[in-house]
């Protein structure tokens, strides 16, 4: 089924081929259907994740399933300590028989793009994603050049035990809807994962549930989901505890309570609704927030982690009543 700018897929068919892609992904990133459904809740709101996990968990997997589950374009970019931003943008190359540039573009101008291991590039090489990331457009030397639609960076860090990476400074943090992570799968799904795997790829063959522009369609419908003002002020509420908190250096930005609605937003059309209830708000509350929160040294002398204290000001918080049952 293919979409034209005006075509309007329908609430109940967008919702079917959407946990039809999760079930699809799934059967190759066996055990993961919640961390697959968030990714998926990322790309409806056109937000990006960052997946912060040890190697060899999945994660290019992960991307590269949901792009051919997308029919969509993939791109990978292996971050190293010698990476340059022209790596990532692409460059203008010039011809001297023409006499003019010819721009050559980089991995990121791809629908899906894996920025693989990205804390062990140099700050300044990190720094070239954001105008991707903020704007979905990358410039180069003086030129813009807009990126595919849909577009979702999916990068990837290493803990940061690990030698010779760089702390992703709050910023950038700061730009990506979700941080996840994969962790090991149980026993069984390990065992069922070495079967599906051991005559080939489950990815060889695999056909796209949903096309890029349907994708498109989806994700603007993703934005009529209405948010009653009452849970507006719930999340701003939450906001403000977080910045006032004496454990926290850095609280929750607006840039972060924008992402918190959009991610809640996203979170309710995937469960079939137009309008937003307090379940879906606390459901991406975990993944959207953490990575924004910058904890006092005292607080991480404790031992205290940013999920920790989210989970407080979630139990602490009054929970609005909300009558919006709008469903178009």
């Amino acid at each position: 089924m293919l979409l034209n700018s005006s075509y309007k897929i329908s609430h109940e068919q967008a919702v079917q081929l959407l946990k039809r892609l999760v079930r699809q992904v799934d059967q190759v990133v066996m055990g993961k259907r919640l961390e697959i459904e968030m990714v998926l809740i990322a790309m409806l709101q056109g937000g990006h994740v960052l997946l912060e996990d040890i190697p060899g968990v999945g994660k290019t997997t992960l991307v590269r399933t949901i792009a051919a589950a997308l029919g969509c374009s993939f791109g990978r970019i292996q971050f190293t300590s010698d990476l340059m931003p022209s790596d990532i943008t692409g460059v203008s190359v010039y011809h001297p028989l023409r006499g003019e540039f010819e721009f050559r573009p980089g991995p990121i101008l791809s629908h899906l793009v894996l920025a693989d291991e990205m804390n062990r590039a140099a700050p300044r090489t990190q720094s070239a994603l954001l105008e991707a990331m903020e704007e979905k457009r990358v410039t180069v030397d003086g030129v813009s050049y807009e990126l595919p639609k849909p577009f979702l960076l999916l990068a990837t860090q290493n803990p940061l035990q690990f030698e010779g990476t760089y702390k992703l400074p709050e910023a950038q943090l700061d730009r990506f809807l979700m941080r996840l992570s994969l962790g090991y799968p149980a026993l069984d799904e390990e065992v069922l994962m070495l079967e599906h795997h051991q005559e080939g790829s489950p990815l060889e063959g695999m056909k796209p549930i949903l096309l890029a522009e349907e994708m498109v369609v989806i994700q603007h419908e993703v934005r009529r989901v209405i948010v009653d003002e009452k849970l507006k002020r719930y999340m701003v509420s939450l906001a403000d505890a977080s910045r006032r908190h004496s454990k926290t250096l850095l609280g929750i930005s607006p840039r972060g309570t924008l992402a918190w609605m959009g991610a809640a937003q996203a979170a309710a059309y995937y469960q079939g609704r137009m309008y937003v209830i307090p379940d879906d708000i606390k459901k991406v509350a975990n993944y959207v927030l953490p990575h924004r929160i910058l904890l006092s040294v005292e607080a991480r002398i404790a031992g205290i982690d940013p999920e920790e204290l989210v989970r407080e000001w979630l139990r602490t918080t009054p929970v609005p009543m909300s009558n919006t049952r709008a469903t178009s």
